[in-house]
């Protein structure tokens, strides 16, 4: 979960690695609109238009009035069709003569001529990514469930299309921070962010309490179909929340990569790292190859960490991109952050023992190239002001660093951060039970990767005990966020088909396996 991409190594928005990190980078996109579409489409044109204009083409749905629209991704230029409309909704739900904000609905649509009443829609992660921005990578996941169903995408209030609470200007005035733990710093870039977000918005009303009140009038709208919810990361926890608060308006739920409603984001964020770490590790050690080649190479993170704790320096390295030499401050912090993000996905991750035991012998170029790479894809993809609404309202004031956690690899940085943000930062109201475990008899599907350093397999394990229909699937080998892995998309879509958890016949997921660590830059150990 997470803010801005590329901030995963600034200490000075310490939040941003609260998830964003595990979204697969798929390349297909969704479909253009079919001419079935166009031609289902009534077609209308301007009253006052003084010339012949090509018609345009609009979709009803309920009360709603949807035109096609293109769905893009900040630093990409990957796109996807669908159909569009504005929201609107009151900022303070309390006072309804409160500024009115618009939220970015869209919906894509099914191949069927006549889809199911029923309605996918995906809840994106972060806390901070637009739905319809994460449409483009997650679109491929839901072929299958496109066959029969429409699939709905709300960017949450604060997101993408609706009103997003980012911070341009302080982002900007901090490209230059250093990895020092400076809280300081912290509480100042905070509060350039919250200056120019009031410009535009009041940030307390934009938690994830306020945000399913905004779905469910969504739903209302679009003629009150029952929904299939599909959560990713944070979107689990508003999964979770809305089947507690409208459990009416649920079909099913899916649960990538869960987050336990009484989980406090941010306190684990050590631990389930040190553990993930060790066990990516053990598979190299595993290997005869990649034992004799690196050796424990935990122990040897270890002893970089505490180098770099005792003499934090600037490095260069070849910018993988622009290929001129940069120069950068490494600090144990930046280390742990550049690991964590390694850390996602597999294929990332079977770089580490190479990455850091080149970094260990001085050349930090793998490790910092690589994380360039990825932080650059990444960039825009979340609003910072958003996902501190979030955190500082749910979730801070019961953070606490934990003793154990100062000699890991993250150490309590994060929290310390996390915590001077939210000194600063409004916070808005958390219901009473917020976070008490969930109780459902809804059919519900949790998805857990193995090796996922931020919601490990045992967060599903600390959700099924209240849930009377539902299983929980461990993808071996793989990380955050799973719903696109191996035959997950046609689970999905079969799943949704027919929610029925404990009869679903998952066993293809069985092909799935580890991804060996490379031990040179040609690959892995034949």
């Amino acid at each position: 979960m997470a803010l801005k991409a590329r901030t995963v190594l600034r200490i000075a928005a310490a939040v941003v690695v609260l998830g964003v990190l595990g979204y697969q980078h798929w390349h297909r996109v969704d479909k253009p609109a079919t001419a079935d579409e166009a031609d289902s489409a009534p077609l209308t044109a301007p009253a006052d238009s003084k010339e012949p204009s090509r018609p345009v083409r609009t979709w009803q749905r309920g009360s709603l009035t949807f035109k096609p629209c293109e769905l893009g991704r900040p630093g990409s230029g990957a796109t996807a069709q669908a159909w569009c409309t504005t929201f609107e909704v009151p900022e303070n739900r309390d006072d309804p003569h409160s500024r009115r904000i618009g939220l970015k609905v869209a919906i894509a649509r099914s191949d069927a001529q006549v889809p199911q009443a029923d309605m996918a829609v995906l809840l994106a992660g972060g806390p901070g990514e637009a739905a319809t921005e994460a449409w483009v990578l997650e679109a491929p996941a839901f072929g299958e469930v496109r066959k029969h169903h429409d699939v709905l995408l709300i960017d949450q209030r604060g997101t993408g299309g609706s009103n997003p609470l980012s911070c341009k200007k302080a982002e900007d005035a901090s490209e230059q921070e250093t990895f020092t733990v400076d809280l300081d710093k912290v509480r100042k870039n905070v509060a350039s962010c919250l200056d120019e977000v009031r410009q535009t918005a009041d940030p307390r009303f934009y938690t994830t309490t306020v945000a399913l009140q905004d779905l469910e009038d969504v739903r209302k709208a679009l003629g009150s179909p029952a929904l299939d919810l599909v959560g990713v990361s944070y979107g689990t926890r508003v999964a979770q929340q809305y089947v507690m608060r409208y459990p009416a308006s649920v079909r099913s739920v899916v649960l990538d990569s869960a987050v336990p409603n009484q989980v406090i984001l941010g306190e684990d964020f050590a631990a389930n790292l040190d553990s993930a770490l060790k066990k990516d590790f053990a598979k190299c050690t595993a290997i005869a190859a990649c034992k004799q080649r690196f050796g424990d190479s935990m122990q040897t993170l270890d002893q970089l960490r505490d180098a770099l704790r005792a003499n934090p320096h600037k490095v260069s390295f070849r910018d993988p991109e622009t290929y001129e030499t940069v120069e950068r401050p490494l600090t144990e912090f930046s280390l742990a952050s550049v690991v964590r993000m390694f850390a996602y996905e597999p294929e990332t991750a079977a770089l580490l023992p190479l990455s850091i035991n080149s970094a260990a012998h001085g050349d930090v170029g793998p490790l910092l190239g690589q994380a360039k790479l990825l932080t650059g894809d990444l960039s825009g993809d979340m609003n910072n002001g958003m996902s501190m609404s979030v955190i500082c309202s749910e979730d801070a004031d019961l953070l606490q660093p934990r003793p154990q956690d100062q000699d890991t690899i993250l150490g309590n940085h994060l929290i310390d951060a996390i915590k001077a943000q939210c000194d600063v930062w409004p916070h808005g109201t958390r219901p009473d039970d917020f976070h008490a475990a969930i109780k459902s008899d809804k059919p519900i599907l949790i998805l857990s990767g193995e090796l996922d350093p931020v919601t490990p397999p045992s967060y599903g394990e600390q959700i099924l005990p209240g849930l009377s229909h539902a299983r929980q699937l461990i993808f071996k080998g793989q990380g955050h966020s799973v719903l696109g892995r191996g035959c997950m998309p046609q689970l999905l879509g079969k799943f949704i088909d027919k929610p029925d958890p404990k009869q679903l016949d998952a066993s293809c997921l069985d092909k799935l396996g580890d991804t060996p660590a490379f031990i040179d830059f040609n690959g892995a150990a034949p």
